[in-house]
């Protein structure tokens, strides 16, 4: 299969490790928002629904949802989880034996796209 304009950009960008680095952290705040979504419709419910169990407004309910918002605070995902009758995880995973944060956060070569 060939690549796209897409993958060869990003193959290209990814060698930059501040592109790499904030490439990975977007990806985590993806992660989070695309959780709550589909929790949310697979409940069926819409956001001004989950806004209300929440005793929040439907507003704040989007910016969970938003893969550009990094605002998320244990308190909240807590009350998404038992309000969607889900369980909340946080993994913090150890780096492979020889890295430091650095490391890991200047090598492009983990933010490959696939």
């Amino acid at each position: 299969m060939s690549k796209t304009n897409f993958d060869q950009y990003l193959e290209e960008h990814l060698r930059d490790p501040e592109f790499a680095a904030r490439f990975r952290d977007a990806g985590e705040a993806w992660d989070v928002s695309l959780q709550v979504a589909s929790l949310r419709e697979r409940a069926g419910l819409s956001q001004k629904q989950l806004a209300e169990r929440l005793h929040t407004s439907q507003q704040q309910v989007s910016r969970l949802e938003s893969p550009a918002y990094e605002g998320h605070s244990l308190r909240m995902l807590r009350k998404v989880a038992r309000a969607l009758g889900a369980r909340l995880r946080v993994v913090i995973e150890p780096l492979p034996a020889g890295r430091d944060a650095q490391a890991v956060r200047e090598d492009p070569s983990d933010y490959r796209a696939p």
